[in-house]
This record gives structure tokens, C-alpha cells and sequence, in this order.
């Protein structure tokens, strides 16, 4: 039976480095590169250029907290860290663009979808990436499986 080792701040440490890492890179790729096209031509005037940056910094610092507490804190292993993480980024990125689609009279809805999907998969990436970090890999066992497991040696 494996299991993971206790939480320490060096292993919170490495955690909140991973979680940051992943999601910045990640979101600056796709905002920056990868589907710049699209939300430049969603947005059009809404956009902001430059990108107030202590509005970003504010934002990351916030939602990896939030990551850290909620999705990697009580996860199991790195699968339960980006179930997870995925739960999250579907209910805090649905929250900013249904808000928005909903009071918002320019918002454009075909933003709407593709902001949830992307929230759930960068609060997945970032949530399994700092678990991992951690060191807390393992799946625990029920007795169930202990059973199964000693019962097969």
C-alpha cells in the first residue's frame, strides 16, 4: 500500500510553484498565441491592450489559492487533484462568463463555451501538475482493495 507523504511547507512550496507555472504558461499560450485570432476578433473593443497586468497578477494569485485549497489539498492523487480542478474551473469560469453573457449587453456568447471548456481544462492541468509536485501521487486503498491486493500475494 502506498501512501502520500504529509504536507510541508517545501511540498506546498513546490505545489504553489507548479500550479503557477502551469497556468501561466498555459493560459499565456492560449490567450497569447494560440487563440489570440479568436478572441481578438470576439472581443474587438471590449479588448484591452496592453492587458492590465495588476488585474492579471491579482487574478492568478487568487485562483491558485483557491486551486491549492479546494483541489489539491484534499485530493487523493493527481487523478482526484484534476477532477477536481476540472469541478472548479467549470463553476468559477461559468460564473465570469455566464455573469458576463448575462448583464453585459456586447458580451459575446460564442465566448461563453469556449472560456467554461478552457477554465476546466487549465484549472485541471494546474490542480494535477501541483499535486503531483507535492508528492501526493498515490491512490489511497479502501479495505476492500487492501483485501483484494494481500488476498492475490
Amino acid at each position: 500500500m502506498s501512501q502520500n507523504p504529509a504536507p510541508t511547507p517545501r511540498r506546498w512550496g513546490r505545489a504553489a510553484l507548479a500550479a503557477t507555472l502551469t497556468l501561466a504558461t498555459l493560459d499565456l499560450l492560449w490567450l497569447g498565441v494560440v487563440a489570440r485570432p479568436f478572441y481578438d476578433a470576439a472581443l474587438g473593443p471590449l479588448k484591452r491592450d496592453p492587458v492590465h497586468v495588476p488585474a492579471a497578477v491579482a487574478f492568478y494569485v487568487f485562483y491558485i489559492a483557491a486551486v491549492l485549497r479546494g483541489a489539491v489539498a484534499p485530493a487523493a492523487s493527481v487523478r482526484d487533484a484534476a477532477r477536481r480542478g476540472a469541478a472548479m474551473g467549470l463553476f468559477a469560469y461559468a460564473t465570469y462568463e455566464l455573469t458576463n453573457w448575462a448583464v453585459l449587453r456586447d458580451w459575446p456568447a460564442v465566448l461563453v463555451p469556449v472560456d467554461i471548456l478552457w477554465g476546466v481544462l487549465l484549472t485541471a492541468a494546474a490542480a494535477a501538475a501541483a499535486c503531483a509536485a507535492s508528492g501526493r501521487t498515490a491512490e489511497p486503498q479502501n479495505e476492500s482493495s487492501q483485501r483484494r491486493n494481500s488476498a492475490g500475494k
